[in-house]
């Protein structure tokens, strides 16, 4: 059994220098390649973090856009609306006084021509009366020779 363990100590003797050295190179490689290697991890990382939060304010920008851009249609779409009914109101009360001045005129012309019918009528009436005085008279002479012809 002494000479297993005066192996084993020969063996952890001989072995002391690849242990050393297995440290030395552990160290290197956590200072050489580790150290900055996790630095460039972090870096990119922090970049692509940085790019994704960069993306999401952009999107959220683009949407408070979006959101404006559509309350300015909607509000230039009912002024345009607005426009419009008040153009269509305009319209409508331009016709109906053109409408308004079309049945006074024609009231107008047809009250003028009712006057001018009854003047003419009163005037007709008239004539009438004054004719009928001399056609009385027209008769009386005609009938009258004849009835004293007859009365002879």
């Amino acid at each position: 059994m002494q000479e297993t363990f005066d192996q084993l100590g020969n063996l952890l003797l001989d072995a002391v220098p690849t242990i050393l050295l297995f440290i030395l190179l552990v160290i290197a490689y956590r200072w050489l390649i580790y150290g900055p290697l996790t630095r460039v991890f972090e870096r990119r990382r922090a970049l692509t973090v940085g790019a994704v939060e960069d993306a999401r304010r952009a999107i959220e920008r683009a949407e408070a856009e979006a959101a404006e851009y559509a309350g300015r249609l909607r509000q230039a779409r009912a002024e345009a609306y607005r426009a419009r009914e008040h153009r269509l109101q305009e319209r409508n009360a331009e016709s109906e006084a053109a409408l308004g001045a079309a049945r006074k005129a024609a009231s107008a012309r047809v009250e003028d021509a009712r006057a001018g019918l009854e003047g003419e009528a009163a005037t007709a009436r008239e004539a009438i009366q004054a004719s009928a005085a001399d056609l009385a008279s027209q008769v009386v002479r005609a009938v009258l020779p004849v009835v004293a012809g007859g009365a002879r």
